[in-house]
């Protein structure tokens, strides 16, 4: 940065003055100077970093991204990889677990207990039970309640 201040500056005011107001030495002048005209030399990785974070979604950070790097040859240290990411400005996106919530309208009637824990039955079709289950596909809710006859714990329906 002050680099590149010094450079439009010098040639309206003398290089010395110019180095000894930003408490830089003039060696480091011009070899950041010098630095600033060669080609980045880990332009093809970042390339490669892109191009595997945009195939895994912006899923992977940079742990599975230095895997994928190193399964496709390149030699790279893992840190490089965290490096280059944060500098390209590339962060996985996290998914968070959702926190659970229970029913917060009003609760309905409870049934009583008439099994008392009994689940067996002496005859088919004198003892039913069921329980609701909740999947979530995508941004669906699917809901699945089976009624199990209790005699031989077959599915009614």
């Amino acid at each position: 940065m002050k680099t590149q201040v010094i450079a439009a500056l010098k040639a309206d005011y003398p290089l010395p003055v110019l180095l000894a107001v930003a408490g830089l030495a003039r060696s480091t002048f011009f070899h950041h100077q010098a630095r600033l005209t060669r080609p980045d030399p880990q332009a093809g990785l970042k390339t490669a970093i892109i191009e595997a974070f945009e195939a895994a979604r912006g899923r992977y950070g940079h742990r599975r991204i230095h895997i994928m790097l190193i399964r496709q040859g390149r030699q790279v240290a893992k840190k490089t990889v965290l490096k280059l990411m944060n500098i390209l400005g590339l962060v996985c996106e996290v998914r968070r677990p959702r926190r659970y919530r229970s029913w917060l309208g009003q609760t309905g009637t409870t049934a009583e207990n008439t099994l008392n824990r009994q689940f067996t039955a002496s005859a088919p079709d004198t003892k039913w039970v069921t329980d609701v289950t909740e999947f979530r596909i995508g941004d669906r809710k699917l809901y699945l309640s089976p009624i199990i006859d209790l005699f031989d714990r077959s599915v009614i329906a």
